[in-house]
């Protein structure tokens, strides 16, 4: 078993001390993975002093001499993609066929088109008689959940290096894997000391991160309860904020579409991570008189879709994070039970695998709009099926949640289905199946965020304009 007991500050590793910590299971065995060690303030004092001393330097360097480090570190990453792979998969519970080309090649890619930018993004500009400076906020704290981990620091280091920040990274401690592989991806970059510090350890860790005055920045990516506190707290030093929160995502289906393709892209996207993603299309909106097919299509999708180990290659579903995890949605499950909603698929009482955080794929029609299941983000593989009778009415139940991260439109052509796109409150939309542009921004509306991450919307995410008027 893992031991998981030092954090990297100022370019060394050191010791944690506390004596408290964690212990995080294979998600499909149940089998101790390891201990996590989980730091103080103390420790978070020394990382910000250590980002805070090393930003002057690391500004200086230019946006030339700070990318070959993103592309080396990259390059590191890649070395090891394997094992960081079956790493993340034994801790999250995605396929393994998934988890190296979602959860590894992706974000290793993403380094490198950040890197790419120190070519093209503009840092000084011309309005009138205004030069137009972008400089890096400064040092910024970046908050990272487990379901995505390298994913999701990659997101947030890699642009707020190149924009000249340094950063306070504390990854989750639910997936501590990653952690151990960035520290080694420091050391053998030679990353400047300070530039990139990480500190394990809890909310107590993250508190004392948000609340540090010598931290300008706080990214954070989490659920929307969490992240609330986490921009109330910053708001008393007027931090800058970005943040990348909870979602109820809809596909709309509408009158005339291709029911089948929609059918399968939906459940494709909700069950992914076993339902363990932010931006999953969650609610399946469709016509009335389409509902009996549609049932039909999800019945047959959900028994298609294996239920079991990831390292199976034939997997498509691998189980949850943790007994915690699977406790939260099966309750959600039981609640749309008892409302008595059309059960299409799955189910509490559906036989599992009797080891590993598993949940069955579920899927619920007729479900009502003012329901929990309908509006509440559940984090787990369930879909809730909404039907209605107009276009008006369908683009109404798509913006009824207090989310909007993320959506999906189905149309007989391109043209009408942009035209529902530009109606709905989201951050990205689909249209017919298009594939993810990572160079698009991604973020959300309401409760889903604030702020945008991916491209040159992430990299000015961590940059402050400068306006010096010229004679």
């Amino acid at each position: 078993m893992k031991q998981f007991a030092q954090h990297y500050i100022d370019g060394a590793r050191r010791p944690i001390r506390a004596g408290e910590s964690i212990r995080v299971y294979d998600s499909a065995t149940e089998a101790p993975l390891a201990d996590v060690s989980l730091g103080t303030a103390g420790d978070v004092a020394e990382a910000v002093a250590a980002a805070a001393r090393a930003q002057p330097g690391w500004q200086a360097l230019g946006a030339a001499g700070r990318a070959p480090y993103l592309r080396a570190l990259a390059d590191v990453l890649e070395d090891c993609a394997a094992e960081l792979a079956n790493e993340i998969s034994r801790e999250v519970g995605m396929p393994l066929k998934l988890s190296r080309r979602i959860q590894v090649d992706a974000p290793i890619a993403a380094w490198r088109a950040t890197a790419a930018l120190a070519d093209t993004f503009a840092f000084v500009r011309t309005i009138g008689n205004s030069r137009v400076t972008l400089a890096p906020v400064g040092a910024v704290a970046a908050i990272t959940p487990w379901n995505y981990p390298l994913h999701q620091i990659t997101a947030k280091v890699a642009p707020a290096l190149l924009a000249g920040c340094t950063v306070v990274l504390k990854p989750s401690e639910l997936a501590p894997a990653v952690t151990e592989r960035m520290m080694a991806a420091c050391e053998q970059t030679k990353l400047p000391p300070g530039v990139l510090n990480l500190v394990l350890g809890g909310a107590a860790v993250g508190e004392a991160l948000v609340s540090h005055p010598d931290i300008q920045m706080v990214s954070f990516t989490g659920s929307t309860t969490v992240g609330r506190k986490v921009a109330a707290q910053a708001a008393g030093d007027m931090k800058r904020v970005s943040m990348e929160l909870g979602g109820k995502s809809a596909s709309v289906v509408l009158p005339g579409a291709d029911l089948s393709r929609a059918v399968k892209a939906t459940v494709n996207s909700c069950f992914l991570n076993s339902g363990q993603t932010c931006s999953a299309t969650t609610r399946l909106i469709v016509p009335r008189e389409d509902y009996p097919q549609c049932r039909q299509l999800l019945a047959e999708a959900a028994a298609a879709m294996k239920l079991g180990d990831p390292a199976d290659g034939e997997t498509r579903i691998g189980p949850l994070l943790s007994a915690h995890q699977r406790q939260r949605v099966q309750a959600h499950i039981a609640e749309a039970e008892q409302a008595g909603f059309d059960r299409i698929a799955g189910g509490v009482d559906v036989p599992v695998p009797a080891t590993g955080y598993f949940v069955a794929p579920t899927i619920y029609g007729n479900v009502a709009p003012d329901s929990r299941l309908a509006n509440e983000e559940v984090f787990g593989p369930v879909l809730a099926v909404l039907c209605y009778d107009s276009v008006d009415e369908a683009i109404t139940l798509a913006n009824s949640t207090r989310y909007g991260l993320a959506a999906s439109v189905w149309a007989g052509d391109d043209g009408a289905g942009e035209v529902v796109a530009n109606g709905l409150r989201a951050g990205q939309v689909d249209v017919n199946g298009a594939r993810f542009n990572p160079a698009a921004p991604f973020g959300g509306f309401g409760m889903s965020g604030v702020g945008r991450e991916g491209g040159v919307y992430g990299l000015e995410e961590f940059l402050e304009p400068r306006s010096v008027q010229l004679p």
